[in-house]
């Protein structure tokens, strides 16, 4: 599968004079910018030799989100049973109501509230005169409204900052008047450089305004668990991801205690310091309590892989070396049950698949886990790159991507569309800001922030899944009929 040397060696020039090229329509200023941003990958490197979480240049289409994006849509927001009140003007808000499939289970309004949106409506009155009543107020309301939350945590929009309303002392009062945990978060927008800090921000409000809750609980009622306990973090059951997940961790002997954000509650979330071990699977929005799990409950953390099988089956063995033998053995027993399934699916579409490019940019996790089960298919990867990464993920890359990759960080949409049209991949696998972009220029698309609303992708049953979704991308009849730009 891999190419001669001298190959590599002119892919990687030609990748390079490429970049370069690209730049060329930039003034002088912002092409030192962005030309730091760009690589290509040289196989033995440390890290992918880009820069990153730096500010965007002004005017380039940016494909980032906020501060208040990465607590509201990713952190907090699938945590199921309890209220999330996007505190500020309503189009934030707006924006980001039912904007992910967070699956759960649960009545939607009565004890369960993911796909429910709530605000504050800010107005031009509440800048003047500040929005501290007019949020206990909501509270008080939500209360008499929905009595089965289990808590609420209050998600500050831009203008909260800027004009210095107090939601700690709100969330105070709030959490004595209703015994509910009430959680103050200041995610305002114009914080950092991306949706990256939000994530961030986020983290530190759990272990300010949850944990110790969690600690004092522990102590009242000596929660102990068993040697096999174990949390899934940062799995956000996109499409059922986090499901698929914990089919396999249980399978092999763990309990699964905790499980945030994806159908994720408040108890579980305050369980998670009793763990033996916490399973990261987006590093990037989760690491933070992580980290801090380990530096003061002593749990440590393990980042893990269930996209395709071989993946799948060097983390369930890793994760199987934390424990006794017993949950080694049933780990190997695990793999080779599921070994037929996997043939069966290879068997099936490698041939329909085999040597296909694919181009990567996304968010999170993706641009380096999902490289493997595009392999496992017999698909090559031309580039990638993460819209909101830090040098820290670009070194976890280069364990997944091969000599002569081209990376690029916070890639604006030019950029994106001059690399592809260059490289002519036979399939993009980005988010919702690109998919029209590509299919109107006959290019096959995935769109991979939330499986173009399919899935699961994790796990044996979610390959499955991810095999024939990108051979229905690939393989459909529809791009015939319209013929790529250089293919005409």
């Amino acid at each position: 599968m891999t190419p001669p040397e001298d190959t590599l060696e002119t892919t990687t020039v030609d990748k390079k004079a490429l970049i370069k090229g690209v730049l060329e329509v930039y003034p002088d200023k912002a092409k030192k910018k962005r030309e730091k941003h760009l690589n290509v990958y040289e196989e033995g490197k440390s890290d992918c030799g880009v820069k990153s979480n730096i500010k965007s240049v002004p005017g380039s289409m940016t494909t980032r989100g906020c501060a208040y994006a990465g607590s509201k849509g990713v952190v907090w927001g699938p945590i199921k049973d309890m209220i999330h009140i996007s505190h500020g003007p309503v189009g934030c808000g707006y924006y980001s109501w039912s904007g992910r499939r967070n699956y759960y289970i649960g009545t939607t309004g009565i004890d369960t509230f993911g796909t429910m949106q709530f605000t504050s409506d800010f107005q031009e009155r509440d800048i003047v005169f500040g929005g501290d009543k007019k949020l206990a107020k909501l509270i008080t309301e939500l209360e008499e409204l929905f009595p089965l939350n289990r808590g609420i945590s209050i998600q500050s929009e831009c203008p909260i900052g800027l004009i210095g309303d107090d939601i700690e002392a709100v969330a105070k009062k709030a959490t004595k008047e209703t015994g509910k945990t009430v959680v103050p978060v200041r995610c305002e927008g114009f914080r950092g450089v991306s949706q990256s800090l939000g994530h961030h921000i986020a983290n530190d409000s759990i272990r300010d305004w949850v944990f110790p809750q969690a600690d004092k609980k522990k102590k009242e009622l000596g929660v102990e668990g068993t040697p096999y306990d174990v949390a899934i973090i940062g799995d956000y059951n996109i499409g059922g991801d986090a499901w698929s997940s914990r089919i396999l961790l249980e399978e092999i002997g763990l309990r699964v205690v905790a499980q945030w954000s994806g159908d994720g509650t408040l108890n579980e979330m305050m369980l998670t310091p009793t763990v033996k071990l916490n399973l990261v699977h987006c590093y990037r929005s989760m690491n933070y309590i992580s980290r801090h799990m380990e530096e003061t409950y002593g749990i440590p953390w393990l980042e893990y892989n269930f996209f395709g099988p071989t993946k799948i089956a060097e983390s369930l063995r890793e994760i199987a070396t934390k424990f006794d033998e017993t949950i080694q053995q049933k780990a190997e027993e695990v793999i080779a049950k599921y070994q037929a399934q996997c043939d069966a699916v290879t068997e099936k579409y490698r041939p329909r698949l085999e040597g296909k490019t694919v181009a990567l940019m996304v968010g999170g996790l993706r641009p380096r886990h999902v490289v493997p089960a595009f392999y496992d298919l017999g698909m090559k990867l031309i580039g990638t790159g993460y819209e909101f990464g830090h040098n820290d993920d670009y070194k976890r890359t280069t364990h997944y991507i091969e000599n002569g990759t081209l990376i690029y960080d916070d890639v604006s949409a030019f950029e994106f569309e001059q690399f592809v049209k260059e490289l002519k991949p036979d399939l993009i696998a980005s988010g919702i800001k690109e998919k029209y972009v590509f299919q109107k220029m006959a290019l096959p698309f995935r769109q991979m922030h939330s499986w173009d609303y399919s899935g699961p992708y994790h796990g044996y049953d979610g390959f499955a899944i991810f095999a024939r979704d990108m051979d229905l991308a690939l393989n459909s009849p529809t791009w015939s009929l319209i013929g790529t730009p250089w293919k005409k």
